[in-house]
């Protein structure tokens, strides 16, 4: 197999990230490029420095932007980058390069959801499909033109974190499957077509501005807690909600059946759609 492409540098973090990184690796003997991988974002569940280490793969920590930005400009080889989950923003200087070529993932089905934490606003707003793209870097945020696209059904009680795990896997699904075209510089890549109006996701927003309102329906509060439930990841700070005309944190929560109600102090129950109930646990703030 032939390829211009005489290096490649991955950048990103994550589980997802680290099963690219070792697909990229193992493609090596087919093309001959050279492979290195940039941390730019520190992951607690990190895995790239390991399977760095046992794969002689160049590692590199670059938590400053502007280092990162000079190392990468400084590239004078015909060099394909692979950003994987990583939230560094390419200048445009770097991206206009004839032999610099970046491809991006996110974690939605672009043009829709651009920006941060697409998973939890696709929840939120209640969509029943969601997905990921490939897509080409431009100077704009997430408007490079669509190399492949996988989608996933939303299930009415998702999380946040269930939904990300489910992408992680299309994304490696999506990356094995335009590698060599993309290597080989003749993928069909379209143009995503959004308006210049499009909502873009900034990385401080938080859904419902994270205030959970007793006063909306119960399915909304539902989608609402499940947009932002990461487990043990803290992507978002606790909800915050109002009990007895004071401010109150919400602990956990829980879909129920009635039968299963249990009369507790700091506790709402609210009744959904489907017959069951939504238990929330607070504490006064």
């Amino acid at each position: 197999m032939n390829t211009d492409f005489q290096r490649i540098v991955m950048i990103g973090y994550g589980k997802a990230t680290g099963e690219i990184l070792k697909y990229t690796d193992d493609r090596r003997a087919d093309y001959g490029y050279a492979l290195e991988f940039i941390e730019h974002e520190p992951h607690a569940l990190g895995v790239t420095r390991q399977i760095c280490g046992e794969r002689g793969i160049p590692f590199a920590s670059m938590p400053d932007k502007r280092e990162l930005g000079r190392y990468l400009g400084e590239i004078q080889e015909k060099t394909l980058i692979v950003s994987a989950s990583n939230n560094f923003l390419f200048p445009a200087a770097l991206v206009e390069r004839k032999h610099i070529t970046i491809i991006n993932f996110h974690n939605a089905l672009l043009p829709d959801y651009p920006g941060r934490n697409a998973p939890s606003w696709v929840i939120y707003q209640g969509e029943e499909r969601t997905g990921i793209t490939w897509h080409y870097v431009t100077a704009g945020v997430d408007e490079g033109n669509i190399i492949i696209q996988k989608s996933c059904e939303i299930g009415p009680d998702t999380k946040a974190y269930e939904l990300t795990e489910r992408l992680m896997d299309l994304a490696c699904e999506g990356y094995y499957e335009c590698f060599d075209s993309v290597l080989q510089e003749n993928a069909v890549a379209r143009p995503q077509g959004f308006s210049p109006e499009r909502r873009m996701y900034r990385s401080g927003e938080i859904p419902g501005n994270g205030f959970l309102d007793l006063t909306e329906e119960p399915e909304k509060l539902y989608r609402l807690l499940r947009s932002v439930d990461y487990g043990k990841s803290g992507i978002f700070p606790p909800l915050q909600t109002e009990a007895a005309g004071m401010r109150a944190e919400v602990l956990r929560y829980r879909k129920i059946a009635p039968e299963k109600k249990k009369e507790e102090a700091d506790m709402f129950y609210l009744p959904l759609a489907d017959g069951n109930l939504l238990k929330i646990k607070y504490r006064m703030l």
